[in-house]
């Protein structure tokens, strides 16, 4: 018998690829559960399921940077409780680096990182969880089915108190944009493309712009509740706005920006972080 929750959850985070570099991800989670009945007639209980894993989406992957361990790409320096990550990617010869906490980054046992790679990590570290009578544990991820424009970002608000503090996380949004009243998909595709796998900065908190390669860089920085952070990424990642890039930020900034171009309309933006939630600003 098959037990099976579609859209059970969705976990926003980043990871790291070997062309695009770091990218913002969102994935909607669906599970399966193999087994005999129990006598109350069932697999398992739905809530049970539910809680499992949700706790466990919601500790080990979402919100966090996830990276393949097994890639010639990466390079990992483990400090104990802080891990120093390089990463190579794309054609020519350009890398991120970051310094993060242990609990910021997913290591994922794996070469290349794919929706079908991180859930068999994630099958792996769940099936324990479970009771024997599950036989089989079945996990796969989905992404949201967006018909207009949508981008790929990651950031970190240092002013956070919960995860979303963490230096590289991310999410999948769609955008949606009026101009005077009527939705525009040439703006849509417009501010899509502009942060196709962009890494969203904060102006506050550059530390210094290297040059490695011959290629600039900027060199993010900062402490907070969880502790110090650090990325190192090249400036042809990065979109760089004066404030922090909460999604209520990140609309006025789309709403305010276009506003500046199109200076005798009237702009409305609704932002998304991640999936059916975000903000909407108008000018």
């Amino acid at each position: 018998m098959l037990l099976f929750v579609d859209n059970l959850t969705n976990v926003d985070f980043s990871f790291l690829d070997p062309e695009r570099g770091l990218l913002g991800e969102t994935y909607l989670a669906n599970i399966g559960l193999q087994g005999e009945l129990d006598e109350q007639g069932m697999v398992c209980d739905f809530g049970t399921v539910k809680k499992i894993v949700r706790h466990w989406l919601d500790t080990e992957l979402d919100h966090r940077l996830a990276v393949p361990v097994r890639s010639p790409n990466i390079t990992i320096v483990d400090e104990g409780d802080f891990l120093d990550i390089r990463w190579q990617f794309g054609a020519a010869d350009q890398f991120l680096k970051t310094r993060s906490p242990r609990d910021a980054i997913a290591l994922v046992d794996a070469e290349i990182l794919t929706p079908e790679s991180i859930a068999d990590w994630c099958i792996t570290q769940l099936k324990s969880l479970f009771p024997e009578s599950v036989a089989k544990l079945e996990l796969n991820f989905t992404q949201e089915d967006i018909s207009g424009a949508s981008y790929h970002y990651s950031h970190g608000l240092k002013k956070h108190l919960g995860n979303c503090q963490r230096i590289a996380h991310g999410h999948r949004s769609r955008i949606d944009i009026w101009e005077n009243g009527v939705k525009s998909a040439e703006l849509e595709h417009s501010w899509a493309e502009r942060w196709r796998d962009i890494y969203i900065g904060t102006r506050a908190d550059i530390q210094s712009a290297p040059v490695h390669g011959g290629r600039p860089y900027y060199h993010f920085a900062y402490v907070s509740q969880q502790g110090p952070f650090e990325l190192t990424i090249p400036q042809s990642c990065c979109y760089l706005i004066d404030t922090d890039s909460t999604v209520e930020l990140i609309a006025q900034h789309f709403a305010l920006a276009t506003k500046t171009e199109r200076p005798n309309s009237v702009i409305r933006v609704k932002a998304f972080e991640g999936i059916n939630k975000g903000a909407i600003a108008e000018f």
